[in-house]
């Protein structure tokens, strides 16, 4: 997986030799490098529609990262104390140490069926395991390596079974395979076609000697689709396996788009999987901070609201056991589907998007509201171009409602109201489906106003400060400074009246903040609010009060990740 700022362009050292055929002898149907034909005489590069319906209708995997570095306890190839072909840093371990603790990684307590039973319980439909990270160890039989677990002393092969554990079970199986292979001496150099060779090989492997593979996972670190032969790639990956699925980390479009440690949304219509950690980290870790079953909910519950698929991430211990804690989560989580399951399988996102309450699910006349934050016992929803014939909980009691030509509001008294997750179902006169129905105006005075990361003055550049006020809540604001205290501030433009504040967080991390504020010419912030908690929305009133400057810090937060939110607004008091 990717590691945060340290993306370098890739350098292109090695095509020109493509065309002497090296990759010939060993690669079916690949040919020395010349023109490609039009995209559309090669369906090879994309599945078809049929082939994506039960990803669509699958909407939760898990992923799972493992190798022997889970001895150490640090992150997966990142740790490698070595150099990185086209990128920047070096981890922690030595790489004599690294390279070397597949001799001692014996996992006795791996068993492959309990691995699915975890996942059968957890509710999810598809499982991805990482064949070979960017440390170059193999977790599978190659006859293309020494560097492999069949060469440790377990001496198993956990692809094979993993592959026949998931097959028993009915559940479909993806490889995660990373390009990048920093362990490889030809990768990168004037030698990368023997390396092509070399990395076709292995996913040919993966592809005929473990029976059906339903998914291919690469994670390419931005490589181009010329760095990995992707066209000659894609076309044996469709021979070996037919209606097979392909990510977008080849250099490829692919099948499906993948955002990596965020909620992700459609683009353009696209299939798309968030893959997430369930900790903190992708491989194991002593003592990590694992999600609460709020939180890991709400991601799911996000993810498909945005018509999108989550794969879940774990890290099982040297030994081959999944942490207890994480198979906790999981079968919560599962326990929950088991009731709710309806509202997220076979479901399509929307048509009400991600909004300060929640987000929302449909099925033809059906629509699934997840109000995962109350605005004082009500919501607002845009309106909607078909009749709402009843609003129901999930136990049938009524809802009430008003349906005008301007908005949609429900009302759920707080005893009535789930502590996770309200699910409130819409029947509707007529189908949702292709509705696209924005979030209603906040009204906030914050809106597209200049905001800074106050102590830094840095800002996050995929995530940046103005996020936080465009009332719109798929998009985050994200601190740059990994640990707390994080300061947000924005100007108003003049002094103006304010007397609230809606904040609104990703994940449910924050454990104590204050608002501040100072007019425009006071040079002392003085406190507005204070509070613990934030959650998918908070609503913090206070005193009437003139100002222009206002400021919001994060001083305490769950984990190690950088603070992040949705939206902070600033409202004037009604008249």
């Amino acid at each position: 997986m990717r590691s945060p700022r340290c993306q370098l362009p890739f350098a292109r050292l090695v095509l020109v030799s493509l065309s002497a055929g090296i990759l010939a002898a060993s690669l079916a149907g690949c040919q020395a490098a010349k023109p490609l034909p039009p995209t559309a005489t090669r369906p090879y590069l994309e599945a078809s529609a049929a082939d994506m319906q039960w990803f669509r209708q699958a909407k939760f995997g898990l992923f799972i990262h493992w190798g022997p570095v889970s001895i150490k306890g640090t992150e997966i190839g990142w740790s490698r104390s070595a150099e990185r072909p086209g990128r920047q840093g070096k981890g922690e371990v030595p790489v004599e140490i690294y390279d070397n603790l597949y001799k001692q990684f014996n996992p006795t307590g791996f068993n492959a069926d309990e691995w699915v039973a975890t996942a059968k319980a957890a509710g999810v439909k598809y499982l991805v395991f990482t064949s070979k990270h960017h440390d170059g160890f193999c977790m599978f039989d190659t006859k293309l390596s020494d560097y492999k677990i069949t060469n440790s002393p377990f001496k198993r092969d956990i692809c094979a079974e993993l592959a026949d554990a998931c097959h028993r079970a009915g559940l479909k199986l993806g490889w995660y395979y990373s390009q990048p292979d920093w362990h490889h001496p030809d990768y990168r150099t004037e030698n990368h076609a023997r390396y092509l060779q070399y990395m076709h090989g292995q996913v040919r492997e993966l592809l005929t000697n473990y029976g059906k593979v339903d998914i291919m996972w690469f994670d390419g670190l931005g490589g181009s689709a010329e760095d990995w032969d992707a066209d000659n790639l894609f076309r044996m990956i469709r021979s070996q396996q037919p209606g097979i699925l392909i990510n977008n980390r080849a250099g490829l479009p692919a099948d499906y788009d993948t955002p990596e440690q965020k909620i992700g949304q459609a683009e353009g219509g696209r299939p798309w999987e968030t893959c997430m950690t369930i900790g903190e980290q992708w491989a194991y870790k002593p003592n990590d901070y694992v999600k609460s079953l709020k939180e890991c909910l709400h991601v799911l519950i996000k993810v498909v609201g945005g018509d999108g698929n989550l794969l879940f991430n774990v890290g099982p211990r040297p030994d081959g056991r999944i942490e207890p804690e994480q198979v906790d989560r999981l079968k919560a989580m599962g326990q929950w589907l088991q009731t709710n399951g309806r509202t997220i399988f076979g479901t399509r996102g929307g048509p009400f998007i991600r909004d300060y309450w929640g987000t929302s699910t449909h099925r033809d006349r059906t629509v699934y509201l997840h109000v995962l934050g109350w605005d004082e016992g009500r919501v607002r929803l845009a309106p909607v171009p078909r009749k709402i014939l009843s609003a129901a909980l999930q136990d049938g009691s009524p809802v009430e409602f008003k349906q005008t030509a301007g908005h949609i509001t429900l009302i759920v008294p707080p005893q009535r109201q789930d502590p996770i997750d309200t699910i409130v179902t819409l029947q509707l006169d007529r189908s949702a489906g292709g509705l696209k129905l924005p979030a209603l105006p906040s009204g906030s005075l914050a809106k597209g106003r200049k905001a800074s990361e106050a102590d830094t003055g840095q800002k996050e550049k995929d995530n940046p400060t103005a996020n936080a006020f465009d009332d719109d809540y798929t998009t985050i604001w994200q601190a740059f400074m990994r640990q707390p205290p994080a300061r947000l501030e924005v100007d108003l433009g003049s002094d103006t009246k304010i007397d609230r504040a809606r904040l609104c967080e990703i994940l449910d991390r924050t454990r104590e903040f204050v608002i501040e504020c100072r007019g425009s010419d006071q040079e002392e912030w003085k406190p507005l609010a204070r509070g613990t908690t934030i959650g998918q929305s908070r609503l913090v009133r206070f005193e009437p009060t003139v100002t222009r400057h206002i400021r919001l810090g994060i001083l305490k937060i769950d984990g190690n990740r950088p603070a992040q939110l949705a939206e902070f607004q600033i409202f004037a008091p009604v008249q």
